[in-house]
Formats: C-alpha cells, sequence, structure tokens
C-alpha cells in the first residue's frame, strides 16, 4: 500500500487519526498516573514494565488496566 502524504487525506480520515491519536496520548497519561498512584502490591509484575509497555500504542495502555491492575481487598 502506498503511503499517502497528509493533504492528500480526506477531511473525515483527518479527523478520525487526530481523534485516535487524542486518545492513545490520554490513554498513555492515564496509565502513567495510575501505576504512580498505585502501590506496587496492586500491580501485576512490575511497575516498570508496565510503565515502558504503556507505550506500545494503544495495546499496552488498555492490556495494563485489563491485566495489570489488581483490586484491593
Amino acid at each position: 500500500m502506498a503511503k499517502k502524504k497528509w493533504s492528500a487525506l480526506g477531511p473525515r480520515t483527518r479527523k478520525a487519526i487526530v481523534a485516535l491519536g487524542v486518545v492513545e496520548v490520554v490513554m498513555l497519561v492515564a496509565t502513567q498516573i495510575d501505576i504512580a498512584r498505585r502501590p506496587a502490591e496492586l500491580v501485576r509484575g512490575p511497575k516498570n514494565l508496565w510503565r515502558a509497555l504503556a507505550f506500545v500504542n494503544i495495546v499496552g495502555p488498555v492490556a495494563y488496566f485489563v491485566r495489570g491492575r489488581r483490586t484491593a481487598h
């Protein structure tokens, strides 16, 4: 598939790309804040590993919120 220039994309496509970028950044920031505030015993695995994985597109933050957090008893 050939790469398209930003100017060649339609307005809906541009808005979708920007919106997804915003969602990705918000999820990254939320993940980093949660990791910083959550006690280590409420995180599955090393906190530093989750901090690094959070930078893997949208997959990292979603994985953290689905599998990385433990609930307090």
